[in-house]
C-alpha cells in the first residue's frame, strides 16, 4: 500500500475523486508497495485501480487515459533504505554534531538510484528487488562499486557479507539493465593494480556499463583520519594514467572514453582539465566530473542570452577546488558580457579546509565573505549550496543571507541562470 500526498487540480487523479490522504492498493489486482510499483503498473493506458478513503471507504477505479498523459497524484515520500556499509570515507560519517536529522541518513536505496541518480552500493539487494529491477527494467541505475576484487570491495565496505559486485552486475546486464558506475579512491585500498582490475572488469561487462567516474576520496576534520587519508597529487597522476589507458582503448572499440576522471582528480594531480570534448556527453557531470568544462560550454551556449553588463561589479563566491579553474570561466564571462568578475574562494568553515568544493559550503562561510563587500553590484554563489527548501548544510535560509548581505545575492548553477534573472542594481 501507498499513499497519495497530493493531487494535481484538473488532472485525471481529481477527475477521479482521489484525494490526499487515499490509500493505493493494487493495479490490476498487483499490489502497490512503492513508487517504483505504481510507476510501472500504471504505464498502461488502461488499468484498474483499487484504492481506499481515509475513512476506510474503497473504491475501484478503471482508469483509462490517453498515452503519455500523467495521472497527476503524488505519492508520499518513500521510506529511505539505509546503509548497511561503514566505509571509513562515509560522508554522512564525517558531519560534526548539531546539523539537522535528515543530514545523518545514511540511504543506499536502488530506487533513489532510478529516480534521482544518487550512486547505491547494492550490498543491501534482496532476491525480491533484484527481480523487481530485471522485471521493470526502470532507467539506468548508478553503482558505487569502488573496487569489483571482492576482498577491497569487501575491506572498503567494512562489510564483510557484501556480495561481489561483478555477478551482480553482470546479471543486470543480461537483463538489459544499463548503469553508470564510480569508483572512489582510497588511496594504498583500491588505486593501482586494484584500479586497473575494476576497469578492465567493468569494461567487459560490455555496452551494459555506460560509464566510469574515478573520483578522489574527500575528507572532512571529521571524518576517519585514523583509517583514510587523502591521496596525494603522485597517486591521483598514476590513477589518471590508467584512466587515460582506458580511455584510449574504448575510444578506438567503443567510440567513447567511458571512464573519466572527476575535476578534482586533476586538481589534485595538478594536471590540466580536458577538453570538453573528452567527457562524451558530460554523462557524470553532478558527480565532479567535467564540471568546469561543463560549465563553460553552457555559457557559450547562453551567449547570445547574455546582457551587456559593462562596468558591473559582479562577486563570484566559491569553493577551493574551483580556485585555479574558475579563471578561465570567468574570463569568458567578462568577454560575453562586459562586466568585471572577482572571483572569491571560500574556506569550508563547517567541514574543514580539506572540502573543497563549492557545494558543501555552510551559509555561514557566505555571511562571513559577505560583510564589508559593498563594492560589488552583485554577488553569485552556487544554488548547489542550497536544499530545495532554500536552507545551506549548517541550517542557515538564503533568506538570512540575503538579510545580512550588503549586495544583492542570486544562487547559480551556470552564470547564465543569474546573470538573465533581471538587472543587476
Amino acid at each position: 500500500m501507498i499513499r497519495v500526498q497530493s493531487v494535481h487540480p484538473e488532472s485525471i487523479g481529481a477527475e477521479l475523486g482521489v484525494e490526499p490522504g487515499f490509500e493505493l492498493h493494487s493495479v490490476d489486482g498487483r499490489e502497490l508497495t512503492d513508487f517504483l510499483d505504481w510507476e510501472f503498473l500504471t504505464a498502461e493506458d488502461r488499468f484498474v485501480l483499487l484504492a481506499s478513503s481515509p475513512g476506510g471507504e474503497l473504491f475501484e477505479y478503471d482508469v483509462e487515459r490517453p498515452p503519455d498523459v500523467p495521472l497527476g497524484i503524488e505519492l508520499e515520500p518513500p521510506r529511505v533504505r539505509r546503509c548497511a556499509n561503514r566505509c571509513d570515507f562515509c560522508f554522512v560519517d564525517g558531519l560534526p554534531e548539531g546539523l539537522r536529522d535528515p543530514l545523518y541518513i545514511r540511504d543506499d536505496d536502488y530506487r533513489l538510484s532510478f529516480r534521482y541518480g544518487n550512486f547505491a552500493t547494492l550490498t543491501n539487494l534482496r532476491p525480491r528487488d533484484v527481480e523487481r529491477i530485471l522485471e521493470y527494467r526502470p532507467p539506468p541505475l548508478y553503482v558505487s562499486v569502488h573496487a569489483t576484487d571482492p576482498v577491497a570491495r569487501r575491506r572498503l565496505r567494512r562489510h564483510p557479507l557484501a556480495p561481489a559486485i561483478v555477478p551482480q552486475l553482470a546479471e543486470f546486464a543480461a537483463g538489459g539493465i544499463r548503469f553508470h558506475t564510480q569508483i572512489v579512491l582510497q588511496p594504498g585500498v583500491n588505486d593501482g593494480p586494484v584500479l586497473r582490475r575494476s576497469l578492465e572488469d567493468l569494461y567487459d561487462l560490455g555496452a551494459a556499463a555506460l560509464s566510469v567516474s574515478v573520483v578522489p576520496v574527500g575528507l572532512t576534520d571529521f571524518s576517519k583520519h585514523d583509517l583514510v587519508r587523502e591521496p596525494s597529487a603522485e597517486e591521483c597522476r598514476s590513477s589518471i594514467h590508467i584512466v587515460e589507458e582506458f580511455q584510449a582503448r574504448a575510444l578506438a572499440e567503443r567510440g567513447v572514453r567511458w571512464v573519466y576522471g572527476a575535476d578534482e582528480l586533476y586538481v589534485v594531480a595538478r594536471k590540466p582539465l580536458p577538453q570538453a570534448d573528452a567527457y562524451d556527453g558530460f554523462e557524470q557531470v553532478e558527480n565532479g566530473v567535467g564540471s568546469v568544462r561543463y560549465l563553460q560550454q553552457q555559457i557559450d551556449q547562453a551567449r547570445s542570452e547574455l546582457p551587456e553588463l559593462g562596468g558591473v561589479r559582479i562577486g563570484v563566491f566559491t569553493g577551493r577546488a574551483m580556485e585555479r579553474l574558475m579563471p578561465e570561466v570567468l574570463e569568458t564571462l567578462e568577454g560575453a558580457t562586459g562586466a568585471t568578475f572577482e572571483l572569491v574562494p571560500l574556506t569550508n568553515t563547517l567541514l574543514g579546509s580539506s572540502v573543497t568544493c563549492s557545494g558543501l559550503l555552510p551559509g555561514s562561510a557566505f555571511i562571513a565573505a559577505l560583510e564589508g563587500r559593498d563594492g560589488l553590484d552583485l554577488a553569485l554563489i552556487p544554488a548547489e549550496a542550497l536544499n530545495d527548501n532554500g536552507r545551506f548544510l549548517d541550517d542557515l535560509t538564503l533568506a538570512q543571507l540575503e538579510a545580512a548581505s550588503p549586495v544583492e545575492v542570486r544562487p547559480s548553477y551556470d552564470f547564465a541562470d543569474a546573470l538573465t534573472a533581471g538587472e543587476v542594481a
